[in-house]
């Protein structure tokens, strides 16, 4: 990876390279969970994860894919009141129905019970304001061990939990002829058996919303399991305060809403994952007691209830963003002495706008509650790259671009021109080979006129006396010059990356090549000296301005056209 961006002209100090699983930034994140453990903040407890059969691991609300799909909706009858679900392999792990109490249909039947199909259990009829009137029949069966609604539902009332799917997505307590079936094997057996007993009363279709694994698209299996959890409310307050009164900055307002949306929103945050790869949680677990002594990462000597040393490390890793989102701090605090307190907070966090609730959001409630400081100042956030006809790209697809190959067919220059060309920044960017040639050439156009400008030029010092036999022409290209210098300042400051591109292209090659030195060929032939120096002078600047965008091929005609520092240690070019 390093080797990569070096290649793409990342300029970084190298020597402040950390990796995730380095020694002291593992222990900066064992502290932070030390710390949230102190505090309150940590419990280990049974609740509804999103969990992934495939992975075989938890994943927390944020990880979750929601992909719509069509499926089918059943209507079952459950004796006293007709139920609709679109998961029938589920009915075993009933324990009420719920109805929405200004449902006036069913007023009379709440405190009765209903008849669960196929095994014939009674289970109440209940009220609830969060069942949807307008939905299926308006009548909502319960399911708390499968459904994170119908766990909420069964938490207010205090309902039994059962589960009916484990967790390698194979039937367990229902009827012996389910059992260890798929579940989406045990769907179709299920619906076929209540057919069959008349149970079913119309099937229509739907369109709806499923969750499925960020890793493999595969569809996730609400259930209950023993996981840690980090109170999140204490932490998306503060971060919501950091919003509210402007201590961070989104550079796209509707990024800072979709952000607000999600921290008003986030439930207790599962930061444990069962994966083999990953840091393991500081948790160990007395055989004697069942207590869990949480520490900064040291086995402890004895159990912290009850003394005793028949004492285990818990399995399970933490949630790879738990420790992500302390980057910010945890890379400061374990780099060079006064790091933390001269970089912290950063000015500008710079990443994709797919992973604003994985990371940025994080790392500013753990930022925040960490070192008392929000994190960083601004965010901006660059869209993904999508192949040229606006398809994602993806390896099934055939569309990957692989940009190391295109650096070395093109240059790294013309990628990163291509990147920025015609995309706005906090939209996807369509990327064809074509546009990144196009750059190439754009390069080899910025090549060829500082050529013109060696071969042609021996004066490349300008002074003030010269200017004053400048004609029109000179003053106009001066004055389109110190325009352009503005205006690319200001995209800069405004993040507007695209529009500083396309104006340097346009003024380079369209006002500079093809307009002031094609309409100036008997200026230059005649060496004058107002010519010559206005393009030098010109071409200087243009260099400084492009050099943020095309490092490599303005540094080498810096060096070319005479200079002995580095173009990257000269001052911007201001106005005239």
């Amino acid at each position: 990876m390093e080797t990569q961006l070096k290649r793409l002209g990342a300029s970084c100090d190298w020597s402040r390279f950390r990796f995730t699983l380095n020694p002291e930034i593992v222990k900066v994140v064992y502290s932070t969970f030390k710390k949230l453990s102190d505090d309150g903040m940590i419990y280990r407890g049974e609740r509804i994860v999103n969990y992934c059969v495939k992975c075989g691991t938890a994943y927390s609300q944020l990880e979750v894919d929601s992909v719509e799909q069509d499926d089918s909706i059943y209507y079952l009858d459950y004796g006293s009141i007709v139920i609709a679900t679109t998961r029938p392999e589920t009915i075993f792990a009933d324990v009420a129905v719920a109805v929405n109490p200004k449902d006036k249909r069913y007023s009379k039947l709440v405190g009765l019970t209903a008849k669960i199909p196929l095994i014939n259990r009674e289970v109440p009829v209940i009220e609830d304001n969060l069942v949807d009137k307008e939905f299926g029949t308006g009548a909502l069966k319960i399911t708390p061990g499968h459904d994170q609604t119908d766990f909420e539902v069964g938490q207010r009332h205090n309902l039994q939990i059962i589960s009916v799917i484990d967790k390698s997505g194979k039937m367990i307590n229902c009827p012996e002829k389910y059992i260890g079936m798929k579940a989406s094997v045990a769907r179709e057996e299920v619906v076929k058996d209540l057919e069959e007993a008349g149970f079913v009363k119309k099937v229509e279709k739907i369109h709806h919303t499923v969750g499925t694994c960020y890793r493999d698209h595969s569809i996730l299996e609400p259930m209950i399991s023993s996981q840690w959890f980090i109170k999140v409310e204490p932490l998306a307050i503060r971060a919501l305060d950091a919003i509210k009164d402007g201590e961070v900055k989104f550079a796209a307002k509707k990024y800072e809403k979709i952000a607000i949306h999600w921290l008003k929103n986030l439930r207790d945050w599962n930061v444990s994952r069962q994966i083999v790869w990953g840091l393991r949680i500081p948790a160990w677990k007395c055989e004697d007691c069942n207590e869990w002594t949480i520490t900064n990462g040291e086995k402890p000597s004895v159990c912290s209830k009850c003394n005793s040393k028949n004492i285990s490390q818990d399995s399970d890793t933490f949630d790879t963003w738990f420790s992500s989102g302390q980057w910010p701090f945890a890379t400061l605090k374990t780099t060079k002495p006064g790091d933390f307190e001269k970089f912290y907070p950063t000015s500008v966090m710079e990443t994709g706008y797919d992973i604003l609730p994985f990371w940025v959001i994080r790392m500013l409630m753990l930022g925040i509650y960490a070192t008392g400081k929000v994190p960083f100042k601004n965010i901006l956030l660059h869209g993904l790259v999508r192949d040229k006809d606006g398809q994602k790209i993806s390896k099934s697809k055939g569309n990957v671009v692989d940009p190391i190959e295109m650096a070395d067919r093109y240059g790294a220059d013309a990628l990163r021109m291509g990147l920025l060309w015609g995309s706005l920044i906090e939209n996807d960017v369509c990327l064809s080979e074509q546009n990144i040639n196009a750059q190439r050439k754009f390069a080899n156009k910025l090549w060829n006129l500082a050529r013109f400008v060696k071969l042609s030029f021996s004066n490349k010092n300008s002074n003030k006396q010269e200017y004053k036999t400048a004609i029109d022409e000179d003053s106009k290209l001066i004055k389109t010059v110190n325009t352009l210098i503005k205006e690319v300042s200001c995209d800069l400051d405004k993040y507007k990356l695209n529009e500083a591109v396309e104006k340097l292209y346009g003024f380079v090659w369209n006002d500079l090549a093809n307009g002031y030195v094609e309409g100036n060929k008997e200026r230059f032939k005649n060496n004058d000296l107002s010519a010559r120096t206005t393009l030098n002078e010109t071409l200087e600047k243009c260099l400084k301005l492009l050099h943020p965008f095309m490092p490599f091929v303005t540094e080498a005609i810096w060096k070319e056209i005479g200079h002995d520092q580095m173009l990257i240690t000269s001052s911007w070019p201001t106005e005239e």
